[in-house]
C-alpha cells in the first residue's frame, strides 16, 4: 500500500470516527432562526422581496435572450417561477404571523413549538396552507438541479465534439 493511499485511508477513518461521535453524542443544535421584532423581521421580509425581484429580472432576461429555447435554461426558468411563488408564499406567511394574536396559537410548553388554534378565520386558513411552502421550494430546487445537470451534460458533449 502506498503512502498516499495509507494517508487517505487514515483521513477517511478520522472523518468517519468524528461523524460517528457526533451522531452518538448529540448536543442541542439551536437551528431555529428567530427574527426579533421589528428589524429582524423587516430585514428578512426585504430579503424575500429582493429575491423575488432578482428572479423576476433573471426570468425576463432568459426570455428576451431566447435561452429558454434550450431545455436546461427552460428548466431553470421554471425553477425561477417556483422560487418566486415560494417567496410570495413565505412573505405572506411571515406577514400573517406578525398580524396574528397569541390566542390564535396553542403553545406546547417549548418556546419554539406552537400549534395553530384555527380561531382566526381566513387568516388561519391562509397561514395554515402557506406553511406548506416546501411543496413549492423542493420542486423549485429539483428543477434547478435538472436544468444545471442538463447544461453540464450539454457542455460536456460540446467539449467532446470539439476535441474530435
Amino acid at each position: 500500500m502506498t503512502s498516499k493511499l495509507r494517508h487517505k485511508n487514515y483521513m477517511v477513518s478520522k472523518v468517519l470516527l468524528a461523524t460517528l461521535a457526533l451522531i452518538c453524542w448529540p448536543q442541542a443544535a439551536h437551528a431555529l432562526q428567530t427574527h426579533p421584532a421589528p428589524e429582524g423581521l423587516y430585514a428578512h421580509m426585504l430579503a424575500h422581496l429582493f429575491f423575488i425581484a432578482t428572479l423576476g429580472i433573471f426570468t425576463y432576461w432568459l426570455q428576451t435572450t431566447g435561452l429558454v429555447s434550450e431545455r436546461g435554461w427552460r428548466l431553470i426558468q421554471i425553477s425561477c417561477f417556483m422560487f418566486i411563488l415560494w417567496n410570495v408564499d413565505t412573505f405572506t406567511v411571515h406577514w400573517l404571523e406578525h398580524t396574528m394574536t397569541k390566542e390564535m396559537f396553542i403553545t406546547t410548553g417549548l418556546d419554539w413549538s406552537k400549534k395553530l388554534a384555527m380561531t382566526g378565520g381566513w387568516r388561519s386558513w391562509i397561514y395554515y396552507l402557506g406553511k406548506f411552502d416546501h411543496l413549492l421550494c423542493v420542486p423549485a430546487i429539483l428543477f434547478l438541479l435538472l436544468g444545471l445537470r442538463h447544461l453540464y451534460e450539454q457542455a460536456g458533449t460540446e467539449r467532446l465534439a470539439q476535441n474530435d
